[in-house]
């Protein structure tokens, strides 16, 4: 007598569903969509000024959680994180990361409602995480 692993039940059921995920991976990454979000990423990474501005953007923004967390939290601290993420976003190149970066997730939450239709679940809210209610 054997034991059947979930594995071996779900290959005997049906399509390979492992093999199916890998294909609708790729076939994400050939997408226009993904692929200007690729290379604004990459544009974003290589671009110096975007860095230095990234990182002062990071430091006031830990640092204003920190103030939040401590209670000491005030508008100054908010406002000049606020001033930095709006400097850092008027940049060019930054500005297509954020434009891309918003197409691309559109596009994926189109097709997790694709995916999730059939299943009664939400797909990539089960896939992504814990916690949910």
């Amino acid at each position: 007598m054997s034991i059947e692993t979930e594995a071996e039940s779900d290959a005997a059921a049906g399509p390979d569903v492992d093999a199916l995920a890998g294909e609708l991976g790729d076939a994400i990454a050939e997408l226009p969509v993904y692929r200007r979000f690729a290379e604004a990423k990459a544009a974003v990474e290589a671009d110096e000024e975007a860095q230095e501005r990234i990182s002062e953007f990071e430091g006031l923004r830990q640092e204003f959680a920190f103030a939040r967390q401590m209670g000491n939290a005030d508008e100054e601290s908010l406002r000049k994180v606020q001033e930095a993420q709006a400097d850092l976003h008027s940049l060019p190149v930054m500005a297509e990361y954020v434009e891309a970066q918003d197409a691309l997730q559109d596009r994926l939450e189109d097709l997790n409602e694709a995916i999730s239709g059939p299943l009664a679940v939400d797909f990539g809210g089960e896939a992504g995480g814990c916690c949910q209610d």
